[in-house]
């Protein structure tokens, strides 16, 4: 039997995707969900679900399993890891554009492709093999978070699409067409403070503030004379 590790952060992304590892029925495979360190107090209502730190335990993962699907981890794979047993990664972003943190931000703000991607893990972040891919249309009504809901929901598509052929490793993967570009978290921490100064377009401001608009998430701010932060966000309704 095929011992197969499933490692998300996103509670929404495991309860679809072990929905459909259920649905496909492979009686010939054993599938273990686990969340990072981190994330632990957003299962404590799934006790399917265990906790694992890839970087401190994966000597343990590679001893017992034969592959590992990453979907919305926040972790680092070690190279050791990677090297030593097939890992896959379902990532919200359309490879090699806008690869890293929050792909449907810098999307919004720089206009490449964007979508979701299912590929082949290597050392590097969000880097690899693809073996599919769903593009998804940003709108100019859009929100960082109504792209995301639709990230989401191509990622879910694929991954059920893509069930048996991952499972059994009978797709074919290809190499991204270029390195593209990556966004660390602090190239998002740094367009979250919005420089009052600063000279561009309308539209350009448009785009900035409705990247970083996602429900209740404060991150666009201006600072008071006094140096307190005060948060931006745009409601947005299209008619």
């Amino acid at each position: 039997m095929k011992s197969v590790l499933v490692l998300t952060d996103n509670v929404i992304i495991f309860e679809k995707f072990k929905a459909i590892c259920e649905k496909h029925n492979r009686v010939d495979v054993k599938f273990d969900y686990f969340c990072s360190p981190s994330s632990e107090h957003l299962f404590l209502k799934h006790n399917d679900v265990c906790v694992l730190d890839i970087q401190k335990n994966y000597k343990s993962v590679i001893d017992t399993y034969s592959l590992v699907i990453s979907c919305h981890c926040k972790k680092i794979f070690p190279a050791e890891l990677v090297n030593s047993i097939r890992c896959i990664n379902i990532h919200p972003g359309l490879n090699p554009y806008n690869r890293g943190w929050y792909p449907q931000v810098f999307a919004i703000n720089n206009g490449l492709p964007h979508g979701a991607t299912i590929h082949e893990m290597d050392e590097d972040i969000d880097h690899g093999a693809i073996i599919a891919q769903k593009n998804v249309q940003v709108n100019l009504e859009d929100t960082s978070l109504t792209v995301y809901e639709r990230v989401l929901n191509a990622e879910i598509d694929l991954f059920d699409n893509f069930f048996n052929s991952l499972i059994d490793q009978s797709y074919v993967a290809h190499p991204m067409v270029n390195e593209g570009n990556y966004n660390s978290i602090q190239d998002f921490r740094n367009i979250n403070h919005i420089d009052l100064d600063r000279k561009g377009t309308f539209s350009e401001f448009y785009n900035l503030l409705r990247s970083l608009t996602h429900g209740d998430h404060k991150n666009a701010y201006i600072l008071s004379e006094d140096g307190a932060k005060i948060f931006i966000s745009l409601n947005i309704e299209k008619n």
